[in-house]
């Protein structure tokens, strides 16, 4: 018999299946199309009333992945109530200049920030539990996790940075074995393909570039443009927590799903354009689904599996193949 599973792809999902579901959106890429359908399967199992759009004529249009208006109040985006509640507080205390878009925070389902929510504030509640998955993640870096903070920059609009709004979704700042200041800078992906619009070029990204010592080519025209530019200058205002001396070493981290194709290509490509130096904040690229597993091996099983079965576990999108 021949073997039917996959495991290095998601299906092209039957324009059908889409509609079915209220999920049919033409642009969307292959796994953002899936990824949108895990969401509308994930939220009707739990008979979570669906949201709407509005389409560029002005008309409103049911949407899967979208939660009602009373749904989102309620904090049905969140995996339980004490997620939803952290997730107010940081809301209401974020950073000033914080670029967080609360609509997409309580009703989107495929936004990556409720994700961001989900997952370290869930770390963020369970200092042991941050402690056991950090430690494993990146053993060099962390051995006490000081400070888990959301959508943060160490100075909007500072020159000693990027001189704007660039932040990291999630900066862990951390003490390693020695007693030295290190951090981990998160920018977390979900359906996303890796194609934002680049941010308006600017002399101090063009001064980092070169001084920074991170690259083979400062001067790479690919490094500013989509698929580099938000690696590029994040990595750079990472590099920066170092230069200034807030910290002493640290690392920049791409997480997303492993069959979020676009991501990953990403990160290999950005990789390559990385010179290797002593000293430098470095970068890593980490599944989504290897975190979630690490996450279960500290002990945390319900909140793996809650995870898993929300993010990362289409299996309800491949029985509908």
């Amino acid at each position: 018999m021949f073997d039917l599973t996959y495991t290095d792809r998601l299906p092209l999902v039957p324009e059908a299946i889409l509609r079915q579901h209220k999920v049919h959106e033409p642009h969307d890429t292959r796994f953002r199309a899936a990824a949108r359908l895990l969401q509308a399967l994930w939220r009707d199992r739990r008979d979570i009333p669906m949201g709407f759009y509005v389409n560029g004529k002005g008309r409103k249009t049911a949407l899967g992945s979208r939660l009602s208006a009373f749904a989102a109040a309620a904090g049905a985006n969140f995996l339980s109530p004490e997620l939803q509640r952290l997730t107010r507080r940081e809301l209401a205390y974020r950073e000033p200049g914080a670029m967080i878009d609360e609509h997409r925070v309580w009703s989107n389902m495929l936004s990556s920030m409720p994700l961001t929510f989900n997952l370290f504030g869930g770390l963020k509640l369970n200092r042991d539990l941050a402690h056991a998955v950090c430690r494993t993640l990146w053993p060099e870096l962390v051995q006490d996790i000081c400070h888990i903070q959301f959508e943060h920059s160490p100075g909007r609009g500072d020159r000693t940075f990027t001189d704007d709004g660039t932040a990291f979704d999630v900066l862990l700042s951390c003490r390693d074995a020695q007693g030295a200041k290190t951090f981990v800078a998160i920018e977390v992906k979900y359906s996303e393909a890796m194609v934002e619009p680049a941010a308006r070029g600017r002399p101090r990204y063009e001064e980092l570039s070169e001084t920074c010592g991170l690259y083979h080519d400062p001067a790479d025209p690919t490094l500013r443009t989509s698929p580099y530019q938000q690696l590029w200058r994040e990595h750079m205002l990472a590099e920066q927590l170092i230069s200034s001396g807030l910290y002493d070493r640290g690392v920049f981290v791409c997480l997303a799903p492993r069959l979020n194709h676009q991501v990953q290509q990403a990160c290999v490509g950005y990789a390559q354009k990385l010179f290797e130096r002593d000293g430098a904040c470095g970068f890593d690229a980490l599944a989504l689904e290897e975190m979630i597993g690490t996450i279960r091996e500290a002990g945390a099983e319900d909140f793996a599996a809650a995870l898993h079965e929300r993010y990362s576990d289409f299996t309800p999108v491949h029985a509908l193949i």
